[in-house]
């Protein structure tokens, strides 16, 4: 018997709003199934949906400002509510990268739940009190939900799903997945503890896993969600159905990592991979990674040369420029003329110019492009000549070229400078400056 199932119906997902944005363009009648398999998982799971947010644009969040930290989180909310036309009640942080700083953010937020790797869980206790039990090591049970409690504000917590690390890795690097009897077999290998009834095993793996990675596996999802689960009895849900059937007993804190820096799934290091060598995406023998360091540091001086006229332009126009900043994602959800003067109806100080108003939006963009050059693929390869750092230094020459427009203000020389110290592994590159001019400035493209 031949069957249609969406899998999106079964699954908690994200999806990345810039990947999203792009889809509702080129393949708009994908996107429509996912958000009709999010509205009918509600329905199912009594208001409860799939469908999870996401930060803007895969930022590192540890390793983000205060500022972009609280926009990025709001641009993920909001393009969230755009497209499946209701609040979202988790947020997925971009290679599980957390610290102490971005859960607050997080709190601050409303966000409800996130995810994280088994690694990153520090300590454990009863919500009413007791001693701390040291997991750092490893043992945190990843079979229900754990709260954490802001250090901020008295009272406010986000609850935390630690999803099986062993069983992701085998779905995601080893053949199960590529037979649905064989994986149901794997789950059914997955210890649980009778001492409590309802048990969550859950994974988190890549989108790209299935169909890419590994064709056809898809099909063992459909199948393992639509017949093996159920006639083998196990319940399948979702995490945020999880939350109000079964709130969290425990407390958790998360390991602090590096600095205060936090911990991520895809680092050993904690974070160091997209800010300095850490042996991390080695690439070919006897290459390092010491272009990180470098390339960090000038982009943290450009978005701080940024910031300075930014409010400086923008304080002439607009009431608040950050406030403004973080409105500004209903523009790129809808760019119509409408959406538009909604946000000067807001935003502006006065009634603005049409060169006035043009001024405004060309911050707004520079600012975009400010938080897109630290997009966290730039500095997950092996080398600052890949094609993942050249996207990003792109946003950052379209960034400097709005500058200058705006302010008269030329930011470039100074920061190719800076990336003098970025050195390539491969001798025709040299250098970052050199990729910039040789690969950057040639390039017309900055989508």
């Amino acid at each position: 018997m031949v069957k249609h199932v969406n899998n999106f119906e079964y699954l908690s997902f994200n999806v990345g709003p810039t990947l999203l944005n792009w889809m509702k363009k080129k393949h708009p009648h994908r996107v429509k199934m996912i958000v009709d398999a999010d509205r009918e998982s509600v329905r199912k799971f009594n208001g409860h949906g799939n469908a999870i947010a996401q930060i803007y644009n895969h930022v590192i969040m540890p390793l983000a400002n205060e500022r972009d930290k609280i926009t990025q989180i709001k641009w993920g909310v909001e393009d969230f509510k755009h497209t499946f036309n209701r609040d979202p009640e988790g947020m997925w942080l971009p290679e599980t990268a957390c610290n102490d700083a971005t859960l607050e953010a997080l709190i601050e937020e409303d966000i409800k739940f996130t995810i994280l790797d088994p690694s990153q869980a520090y300590k454990i206790r009863k919500i009413n009190g007791g001693e701390w039990k040291d997991i750092s090591g490893g043992g945190i049970d990843t079979k229900k939900a754990y709260r954490y409690f802001s250090k901020k504000s008295s009272g406010k917590y986000i609850n935390i799903f630690f999803y099986d690390g062993l069983f992701s890795k085998n779905i995601a690097f080893d053949d199960y997945i590529t037979h649905a009897d064989r994986m149901m077999e794997r789950i059914m290998t997955i210890n649980l503890d009778n001492s409590y009834k309802d048990q969550l095993i859950s994974a988190a793996v890549d989108g790209e896993t299935f169909g890419h990675h590994k064709r056809f596996t898809e099909r063992t999802i459909a199948y393992l969600m639509e017949e093996l689960a159920p006639k083998h009895g196990y319940n399948v849900t979702i995490f945020s159905a999880c939350l109000p059937a079964h709130p969290p007993v425990d407390e958790v804190l998360i390991k602090k990592g590096k600095h205060g820096e936090g911990t991520s799934w895809s680092c050993i290091h904690g974070v160091s991979r997209w800010k300095e060598d850490c042996s991390c995406g080695q690439g070919q023998e006897g290459w390092n990674q010491e272009w990180r360091k470098p390339l960090r540091e000038s982009l943290d001086w450009l978005r701080d040369e940024l910031v300075k006229i930014t409010e400086e332009e923008g304080g002439k126009y607009l009431k608040d420029v950050w406030h403004a900043r973080d409105d500004y994602v209903k523009i790129l959800s809808d760019p119509s003329r409408e959406s538009i003067e909604k946000f000067f109806y807001f935003n502006a100080k006065k009634f603005l110019t049409e060169e006035e108003s043009m001024t405004c939006l060309k911050l707004m963009e520079m600012q975009k492009d400010a938080m897109y050059m630290f997009t966290s693929c730039g500095w997950f390869f092996s080398d600052v000549s890949g094609l993942e750092t050249l996207i990003i230094l792109r946003f950052a020459s379209r960034a400097m070229q709005l500058a200058k427009e705006i302010s008269g203000e030329d930011l470039e020389p100074e920061f190719l400078e800076m990336l003098r110290e970025a050195k390539s592994n491969l001798p025709q590159y040299r250098d970052g400056k050199n990729v910039y001019e040789t690969k950057v400035l040639k390039s017309k493209s900055f989508a």
